[in-house]
């Protein structure tokens, strides 16, 4: 396995003002982001390492490591992906597949974003809300995963997250995380959201 590079950003700190603040963009990109590919090689090429001299025990010792910080940068790269400013047609949902059939699972975009919203609020601690796909049932369904623990180890598409660890949104919005959850969906970029649905949908 080659080691991970940070992904571009493909637009500016600044880009996804006011409801979400450069600074917070730069940490969250540079800093964590930065520091989850950091620290996946630096535990991806010590694990190479025993493995070359048969240390199982030291191996499998750094397997937390591997999927905490390597969650983290594939969470990641799919979050800036979902983002986008109002401009760019952040917010805008508009008809297509996607939008058919989350009225199809869920009744109404107003309810998927309500039951969406509730989980973020609900979920205890650090971690993600995801919408993912569920290809076997051909549905789309909504779960929240511990930590930067990432969707596909429960068998689903990733097709949008919602990053709710505090460093996502303190900065600007302290400890009111349901004013940062009201505000993104202003800038969900819905034509890649919808694009990862199609392509896990064919």
């Amino acid at each position: 396995m080659h080691p991970l590079k940070l992904p571009d950003l493909g637009y500016h700190f600044n880009a996804l003002e006011p409801f979400i603040c450069a600074e917070i963009m730069e940490l969250h990109y540079s800093k964590h982001h930065g520091g989850y590919v950091t620290n996946f090689n630096v535990a991806l090429e010590k694990s190479a390492d025993a493995a070359s001299k048969n240390d199982l025990s030291h191996v499998l010792s750094l397997q937390q490591a591997l999927r905490f910080n390597g969650g983290g940068h594939i969470n990641h790269s799919i979050f800036w992906t979902n983002l986008a400013s109002p401009s760019h047609g952040g917010g805008h949902f508009h008809p297509g597949p996607l939008h058919v059939k989350v009225i199809q699972d869920f009744g109404s975009v107003e309810q998927f974003k309500e039951k969406m919203t509730a989980m973020a609020l609900g979920l205890q601690g650090s971690g993600w809300v995801w919408l993912g796909y569920d290809k076997g049932a051909k549905r789309l369904v909504l779960v929240s995963c511990p930590n930067q623990d990432p969707l596909a180890l429960m068998g689903y598409v990733p097709l949008l997250g919602i990053d709710v660890w505090e460093h996502a949104y303190y900065l600007q919005y302290k400890n009111v995380r349901a004013e940062y959850i009201k505000n993104i969906w202003n800038i969900i970029n819905f034509k890649n959201v919808e694009d990862r649905f199609i392509a896990a949908s064919m």
